[in-house]
């Protein structure tokens, strides 16, 4: 069992170095689209980063809203791709 959370633990410490890289890449790049990018990349990290700590800790609750996040959290970053472009076309 202790097993088992160690090498849940060491996942959990690889995906936060993992959702450092695109927050680099959006601190870096000028290009408004990169960013966007980068940021909805770092939205789905995080979901799958709260999921993993939801099941560690056992809370369902926790992950129920991770997997709304997942399945809805980037609509938002789609609309605003979409108003920028339009901003960019007019």
């Amino acid at each position: 069992m202790t097993l088992n959370l160690a090498i849940l633990n060491i996942a959990l410490i690889a995906m936060i170095l993992a959702l450092l890289i695109p927050l680099y890449q959006a601190w870096k790049d000028e290009n408004i689209w990169q960013t966007m990018l980068a940021f909805s990349s770092v939205s789905t990290k995080a979901s799958v980063i709260v999921l993993l700590v939801s099941v560690l800790r056992d809370d369902w609750m926790v992950g129920v809203v991770s997997v709304i996040v997942l399945s809805v959290g980037n609509a938002g970053f789609m609309l605003l791709a979409h108003i920028l472009q339009r901003m960019e076309d007019a």
